[in-house]
């Protein structure tokens, strides 16, 4: 007789499942890592859109949003004192998901 015995074929389906599973898992944890990337890509673009603004004072503390054209993506600006006179510390974060994913930069900044 020729041909497979069931058992060589549960086995070869057993092992192509395993292929297919991890194939699928890690495809989709690198277009989860890649829509991560581009997200933060976002922020950090439009921080440096606002921060080049010349209508944007770093001096002054204050909140908004990128609307219109990205509504889901909000800005604000921390000022703190620093132990060196004359010198504040400016944080500027930028915040997406409602907040729940951010990204921030400090720049220290002088009186």
């Amino acid at each position: 007789m020729k041909g497979f015995t069931l058992l060589e074929i549960v086995i070869a389906l057993a092992i192509l499942a395993g292929v297919v599973l991890t194939v699928l898992g890690s495809v989709n944890y690198h277009l989860s890592v890649v829509d991560r990337d581009r997200e933060e890509t976002v922020a950090v673009l439009l921080a440096r859109l606002k921060l080049d603004d010349p209508a944007f004072d770093p001096h002054v503390a204050g909140k908004g949003d990128f609307s219109p054209d990205w509504p889901d993506y909000a800005w604000e600006t921390e000022i703190k004192p620093t132990t060196v006179q004359n010198i504040n510390r400016s944080v500027f974060t930028v915040s997406w998901h409602a907040q729940q994913k951010k990204i921030s930069f400090v720049q220290y900044v002088g009186q």
